[in-house]
C-alpha cells in the first residue's frame, strides 16, 4: 500500500545535498519508495518528485506529467521512476517557462531550461532506458535532476522580476485574468 509522504520544505537541508546513487534498484525499500513517490506526486498535484524532497538523499525521481490544477495545460504521460539519470545531450535552444515547486510552495518563477534533452536512466525494473524529451517534460526532468544536485530552481531564476506568488499565477497565467 502506497502512502503519501511528507514534504521536505525549502531551508531543510537534505534539498541542498548531492544525492548517492543507487546500489541494488530491486531492493524492496526502493521499490516501496517509487510508489510512495508517485502517490505524493499526483496527491499534491505535482508533475515530478525527487527522491530528496521526501528526506531521501538518494538519485531516483519520478516524471508524472498530467494537466492538473497546478498545470493545466501538462501532457499526460505515465508516472515514471528514473534512477540515477544522466543528461547525455541537450539541444542549443533554451527556453523560460513557468515553474513551482512542492518543496517551495506559494512560488512561481521563469526558468530557463533546455527545450531538448536526450537522457539515460534505469527504470524500475532494473533496465537502462536513452530516449530524448522536449517541451514540458524536458523542462520535469531538469527540475528534477536539479534536486539530484542540491539546486532548487529559483537558483536558476535570473532576475527576481520572474518571480511570483501562486494566487497571481493562478490569476495572471492560467486563467488569464
Amino acid at each position: 500500500m502506497s502512502e503519501i509522504l511528507q514534504v521536505s520544505q525549502l531551508g531543510n537541508p537534505v534539498l541542498r545535498r548531492q544525492a548517492r546513487p543507487i546500489q541494488n534498484v530491486r531492493d524492496e525499500r526502493i521499490q516501496k519508495l517509487i510508489d510512495d513517490l508517485i502517490a505524493t506526486a499526483i496527491s499534491a498535484n505535482g508533475v515530478g518528485i525527487a527522491a530528496p524532497q521526501v528526506s531521501q538523499s538518494i538519485r531516483l525521481f519520478i516524471v508524472a506529467s498530467r494537466p492538473s490544477p497546478r498545470y493545466p495545460h501538462a501532457p499526460t504521460m505515465e508516472p515514471t521512476a528514473m534512477i540515477d539519470p544522466k543528461i547525455v545531450s541537450h539541444s542549443a535552444e533554451i527556453v523560460k517557462d513557468w515553474e513551482g515547486c512542492l518543496s517551495i510552495p506559494g512560488i512561481r518563477a521563469l526558468v530557463p531550461r533546455y527545450q531538448a534533452i536526450e537522457v539515460e536512466y534505469t527504470s524500475r525494473d532494473g533496465e537502462l532506458h536513452r530516449r530524448e524529451l522536449t517541451d514540458f517534460v524536458a523542462r520535469i526532468f531538469q527540475h528534477e535532476y536539479d534536486h539530484l544536485d542540491g539546486i532548487v530552481f529559483l537558483d536558476r531564476v535570473e532576475n527576481t522580476g520572474d518571480m511570483m506568488t501562486e494566487q497571481e499565477y493562478q490569476q495572471r497565467i492560467v486563467n488569464k485574468g
